[in-house]
């Protein structure tokens, strides 16, 4: 019993125990969160006791003034002192009520009760920040937004915040509301360059005094500020009537008008308000719409509403250039008299670091208006897309060559549809290199070499050079820039500036760097990216310098200048023409890019060829004063000599004729190695022998060959020099009837297989019966050699006997080299080789008696003591004047007899004087025999 009393009571401690225990717990964790929060709020408090302690002071100056932004140019120069425009200033008892409550109802309805902060607008942005993330929605009162313009910087940075609160509350400590007010609408910019309500209303209703303002311009007026750009009713008057609708709706919603005011003004015809025209008070105005865009993309800041020093990229003389090439002044190069409303967009863009050096935003613009260069979402690029969807990722990921091969057959049908692609030409020419494919800007082989690399390589590829897609996808019409895809100059300009940097993008950039009010800076430049790999850029780029030299860009040519670029044009559905025109081109220092078409319509251009010009006249003055190096290949390049219509690739052989031959890029380990067979020689027949047959009147002709297999023979027969006439055959043997008597046949054997041949065999027949005896042989022949201009001079004497003529024939190792007829008795044999043997026969032949002939004398010229790198440079040694003199009295008349022989001395005086007597008249047959057979014998080396 005691012990379980003991039991008991030790039950009973230890649960005490443990109560106790837990409750202790219980009091260190609520201790140390209460230590945690206060910690927190001390490292809060002391945070924001930082803020503000280092927060800018309330300078009155700055307080009613609009914001000040500074632009630099590249030589350090300010451009534009935005807020230093025309303005006019209001008092806050010149501001209409409609207007006061249009700007509250829309800006800050709680404005004229709140201390300067409206905490029920920073419960909700609180909301908002904690669902979307912080800075997704601000709760600036009018308070804070003159501080932030005058003080402070426009990012969402918590210290910018607590600093823009602090200040707002300071402001509302020492100015009324009216004030405040009156400092807003003073300050805040409008758009158009106008800062102020005063000369907002000016600007865009030619209205000095606010009183005479409606409700519907009010309204438009309390809109702007949110979005100028966006919202100008010169350039967007639909998306300005639905903004004015929303402010309508909020002065409703906040009891300042009722619904039926409202609705009386909610079909207003916005354009109807504004007055004729824009006053424009910036210059550049185009490359200060991308400044602007970029800094509040990058930074948050707007340079129209923040104090800002802005060191831009501009380069001031370029630009002035744009925009006069853009003028309708008199003395412009650019004739738009075929399309005189037509709209242009120029980006001028360094290659090397992707910064615009300038940018034309259109024709005729108003300040502040649509920029055709930057704005939108583009349109479509044409073949300005080739090299960047089809061609760039076929070297990239394929190694294509610029040779590669690509049929261009027939229309290319598109998947799934019943249309196709077609070449603009409407012509299709077959097997070709990818060089010509894009040097005539062709369709089919464009989107067959998109087929080929594949839909995402090339998405892959054309990312990298800043080109979004449509609906974030590649179709085959992206290779020809057909489809929904929008391009703009900018992007254009900068992909193709990668092609002339080695490969490296930059996205296309304005601002170097960005100064605030507290001195912070900010640099802007873009970062370089390896877009592609420097063989491949090479590579393209020198398939476009093809396509200015040659192919459809070559009114961009420009002499000394080294350029590539690109065409494009686009069509329309249903009608002929193209809406839209295209050229971009770069050189190792810029690039440019021009689009034109029409603002309002896509309708057909009458001159597609504008952008070209522009381009010429614009890289030729930018480019007048500094030098512009070529384009370097690669270590990873290597140029190849390729044979025509060799597919794939083969180098030519020793056969291969040079018009046959190109030279083409390969990527380095991916050039062919394999010979083309195409014109190789075969070997010669062999045992050519011909014979007269008298009794059949007609020349046997057989030669030997050891293969056969698909071989022809081609038979070239050539009676007295003239024109041989070919016949084709399969046989070893052919009998030439028709022969006439007293002539010389001269037959000729090729071998043939396919395209290869082999070098002719030849052999002479004369037939006996035309000869005549009374003719006598020509005496003295001889020959005077000239080694330092290897040509012989052949002379030889003759007295006439009727009509004489002489047929000369030149042969070497039994091959004629060249036959032709003369009346007189020299001639001077030009273009001899080195090495060689000639044989120079001289026959008479009768005039206007069937060609019939005296005996032959012929004469050797002997070269074979010459070497080729000789023959023009050294004077004949003492050995080869001998040998010329042996050769001389070693002279023969073939086919005579030793009677001949002293007949010809015999004649030997007569021949001689009538050489003398036709001195003259032989100097100048010399030089009409020469140039005939100069010409001879070129085209049998051209053979």
């Amino acid at each position: 019993m005691a012990e379980n009393s003991q039991s008991r009571m030790a039950r009973r401690k230890q649960k005490q125990h443990k109560e106790k225990k837990k409750k202790s717990t219980w009091k260190q964790l609520i201790r140390i969160v209460i230590i945690g929060i206060l910690l927190i709020g001390i490292g809060v408090a002391g945070l924001f006791g930082y803020y503000v302690a280092t927060a800018p002071d309330l300078d009155v100056s700055e307080l009613s003034a609009p914001a000040s932004t500074k632009l630099y140019d590249i030589n350090g120069d300010i451009f534009a002192d935005l807020g230093t425009e025309k303005r006019s200033t209001v008092q806050y008892s010149d501001i209409p009520k409609i207007l006061e409550d249009a700007i509250l109802a829309t800006e800050d309805v709680r404005f004229k009760s709140h201390i300067g902060i409206d905490f029920k607008r920073i419960g909700a942005a609180v909301l908002a920040n904690f669902r979307d993330g912080f800075g997704a929605q601000g709760a600036s009162t009018i308070t804070q937004q003159v501080v932030k313009g005058s003080f402070l910087s426009n990012d969402k940075e918590l210290k910018r915040k607590v600093q823009e609160q602090w200040l707002a509350l300071q402001l509302e400590r020492k100015y009324s509301k009216e004030e405040i007010f009156e400092m807003y609408v003073n300050k805040i910019y409008y758009g158009a360059g106008a800062y102020g309500v005063a000369t907002a209303a000016e600007v865009y209703f030619g209205k000095t005094d606010l009183n005479d303002l409606t409700l519907a311009e009010a309204a438009i007026l309390a809109g702007l500020p949110q979005r100028p750009s966006a919202y100008d009713p010169f350039v967007n008057p639909d998306l300005t009537k639905e903004r004015m609708n929303t402010v309508l709706n909020l002065m409703v919603q906040h009891n300042k008008i009722s619904e039926a005011e409202a609705n009386e003004v909610r079909d207003t015809d916005v354009a109807a308000l504004l007055v004729d025209s824009k006053k424009q008070y910036v210059k550049y105005e185009s490359f200060i719409q991308q400044v602007r865009k970029e800094v509040e993309e990058k930074t948050g800041a707007d340079i129209y509403k923040d104090s800002l020093q802005v060191y831009t990229t501009l380069d001031p003389e370029a630009q002035e250039y744009t925009e006069f090439l853009l003028s309708n002044e008199e003395n412009n190069p650019i004739d738009y008299s075929a399309d005189p409303d037509i709209q242009v967009g120029i980006t001028l863009l360094d290659t090397k670091s992707g910064a615009i050096r300038a940018i034309g935003g259109g024709r005729n613009r108003d300040s502040d208006g649509w920029n055709f260069a930057i704005d939108g979402d583009g349109l479509q690029g044409g073949s300005t897309m080739k090299p960047i969807v089809a061609y760039g990722p076929a070297i990239e990921y394929l190694q294509w060559s610029t040779y590669h091969q690509l049929n261009d057959d027939k229309p290319f049908p598109i998947e799934g549809t019943d249309s196709v692609i077609r070449n603009w030409n409407r012509s299709y020419q077959g097997w070709m290199s990818a060089r010509y494919a894009l040097q005539e800007s062709l369709n089919v082989p464009a989107v067959k070499t998109l087929d080929e690399v594949g839909y995402s390589n090339a998405q892959t590829f054309a990312e990298g050079l800043g080109i979004e897609f449509a609906n974030n996808q590649v179709t085959i019409t992206d290779a020809i820039g057909g489809t929904d895809t929008g391009v703009l100059p900018i992007e254009i300009a900068g992909a193709y500036a990668a092609f002339g940097n080695n490969g490296t993008y930059h996205e296309p950039y304005s601002v170097l760097k960005v100064e605030y009010p507290d001195r912070r800076t900010e640099e802007l430049a873009s970062e370089p990216e390896e877009a592609m790999s420097d063989f491949t850029a090479y590579m393209v780029t020198d398939m476009l310098k093809s396509v200015v030299q040659n192919g459809t860009g070559t009114n961009a040519n420009i002499s000394g200048l080294p350029i590539a670029g690109k065409t494009g044009t686009t069509n329309l559905k249903d009608q002929d023409g193209s809406p839209d025109s295209w050229f971009t081109g770069y050189t190792t220092n810029y690039t440019i890019s021009i689009w034109s078409g029409y603002s309002k319509e896509r309708k057909p251009i009458n001159n597609t060829q504008l952008p070209v010009h522009i381009f010429r006249e614009l890289m030729q003055h930018v480019s007048s004063d500094v030098e512009t190096a070529d384009f370097q290949k690669p270590d990873s390049v290597v140029e190849v000599a390729v044979e025509k219509g060799s597919n794939p690739a083969k180098r030519p052989s020793e056969y291969t004729p040079s018009s046959e031959i190109v030279t083409e890029l390969f990527v380095k380990g991916h050039e062919p190695s394999a010979v083309s067979e195409k014109f190789d020689q075969l070997d010669p027949v062999t045992n050519l022998a011909a014979v007269y047959d008298e009794e059949e009147e007609r020349i046997n002709v057989e030669w030997e060959y050891e293969d056969m297999e698909n071989t022809t023979f081609e038979v070239s027969v050539a009676a007295d020099g003239s024109a041989g006439n070919v016949t084709e055959t399969e046989s070893t043997s052919l009998e030439i009837s028709n022969i006439e008597q007293g002539g010389t046949y001269t037959i000729e054997v090729v071998a043939r297989k396919g395209d290869t041949t082999s070098e002719p065999a030849t052999v002479t027949v004369e037939v006996s019966g035309g000869e005549n005896e009374d003719i006598p042989p020509v005496q003295q022949l001889q020959q005077t050699f000239d080694q330092d201009n290897l040509s012989s001079l052949i002379t030889w004497a003759y007295e006439p006997n009727g009509p004489i003529e002489f047929r000369i024939s030149l042969t070497e190792a039994g091959n004629i080299v060249d036959e032709f007829t003369t009346n007189q008795t020299s001639l001077n044999l030009t273009q001899l080789q080195a090495g060689r043997i000639y044989t120079v026969t001289v026959t008479p032949v009768l005039r206007n008696e069937g060609g019939v002939t005296g005996p032959s004398s012929s004469i050797q010229i002997n070269t074979q003591g010459l070497e080729e790198d000789e023959q023009n440079n050294e004077p004949p040694d003492e050995q080869q004047e001998e040998q010329q003199e042996e050769q001389q009295n070693g002279n023969t008349n073939e086919g005579n007899s030793n009677e001949n022989q002293n007949g010809s001395q015999n004649n030997g005086n007569q021949g001689q004087n009538q050489q003398e007597q036709q001195n003259d008249a032989n100097a100048a047959s010399q030089n009409g025999n020469s140039e005939q057979s100069q010409e001879n014998i070129e085209s049998e080396n051209e053979q």
